[in-house]
């Protein structure tokens, strides 16, 4: 029996895959706990919609991601921190804190959980931190760190 998976199943496929299966395993098994429905007509058709529909979207949030990538290029973020001698600060710059300086001065809203940091930023002057807006997608924010 063909049946098309509603979410993955273990050792069978991943969500909305087309397989082959036995008759008692589908009765039984997949279709009473809604892993599955049986591949007929109509559902092989909303399955072809739902792929395209998620294509589309996928595609949408590409574009918003580039092209936020693209306001993102000539743009520098300061953010002021208590520094000592030798232009070392008191502590890091965390991503919470560039995030903050981006809404505050660009009304930018910039995910903290999505920049990338390979180092703790503890020196002033000016510093690019990569941000990945998307799989596909990733800007450089260069951020200016002040001493107050």
């Amino acid at each position: 029996m063909k049946v098309i998976l509603l979410q993955d199943v273990k050792a069978q496929g991943k969500k909305g895959d087309i397989i082959e299966v036995s008759d008692g395993y589908a009765k039984n098994m997949l279709f009473p706990k809604k892993l599955a429905v049986e591949a007929t007509g109509k559902n092989m058709n909303d399955l072809k919609l739902q792929k395209k529909h998620a294509d589309k979207v996928a595609q949408e949030q590409l574009e918003a991601a580039q092209q936020l990538a693209k306001d993102l290029e000539g743009k520098k973020v300061t953010v002021e921190v208590k520094a000592g001698e030798g232009g070392r600060t008191f502590g890091s710059v965390s991503t919470k804190e560039i995030a903050e300086a981006a809404r505050e001065q660009f009304s930018l809203e910039l995910d903290k959980k999505k920049m990338v940091l390979s180092e703790p930023i503890k020196t002033l002057g000016v510093h690019e931190v990569p941000i990945k807006l998307h799989p596909k997608v990733t800007a450089v924010l260069r951020v200016q760190v002040n001493a107050k």
